[in-house]
């Protein structure tokens, strides 16, 4: 998802913002959030369903004569091939899955990452963890307690937008870039640094 060079990128700009803040900024992103099948497959199945029931009374009021047998082998093999369709082709199945499910999944990777990856066991509890699920155009930023005390949910929310929006501009190293140094600055403003400061989370951008 990013070349090297674009690492380093995002990795200085890591290192910069760290050095204006006692703050920790961890970055991670991943394609997808989830494989999506069993959620694709029920709403295919739901839909093949209503549509089937309404197939088969449109056959009986067009006096269409078609034996339970046939049909219900009919049905089975569509549902069947949809099945399959949706198990070789990975790229329908987000087009099926409602968005609110996809939000949903990504947000509880972003949580998995969060917690996975010991962001909040930070001695002031004042890690940060930028995250962003390309497939899903979902972006978050989790903050630990003891900034979410002092810093608002808003402030974060103005940030994750302009992450979206180069994310799905094909910028995603640029946007990287921006979300980590805005972020930079509004924990200077709350965790400036002070004596004795640790660098306690790696200064690099993890892609799952």
């Amino acid at each position: 998802m990013l070349s090297d060079e674009e690492h380093e990128r995002v990795s200085a700009a890591i290192r910069a913002a760290e050095a204006r803040t006692s703050g920790e900024i961890y970055c991670a992103v991943c394609r997808q959030s989830d494989p999506y099948f069993l959620a694709a497959a029920f709403v295919f199945s739901s839909v093949a369903l209503v549509l089937g029931f309404v197939f088969s009374w449109a056959l009986y009021w067009l006096w269409i004569d078609i034996g339970p047998t046939e049909l219900t082998g009919a049905q089975l093999a569509a549902w069947a091939i949809g099945i399959i369709i949706l198990w070789r082709v990975p790229a329908l199945r987000l087009l099926m899955v409602p968005r609110g499910v996809s939000y949903r999944r990504a947000h509880a990777n972003a949580l998995q990452q969060f917690f996975g990856r010991n962001i909040h066991v930070t001695e002031a509890r004042t890690g940060v963890l930028i995250f962003v699920s390309i497939a899903e155009r979902y972006a978050e930023i989790v903050a630990d307690s003891g900034i979410s005390a002092k810093v608002a949910q808003e402030e974060w929310n103005e940030i994750v937008e302009g992450l979206t929006a180069g994310a799905s501009r094909q910028q995603l190293a640029d946007a990287l870039v921006e979300a980590v140094n805005r972020s930079g600055t509004l924990l200077e403003t709350h965790f400036p640094p002070g004596t004795g400061d640790k660098n306690e989370l790696p200064d690099h951008i993890v892609e799952l």
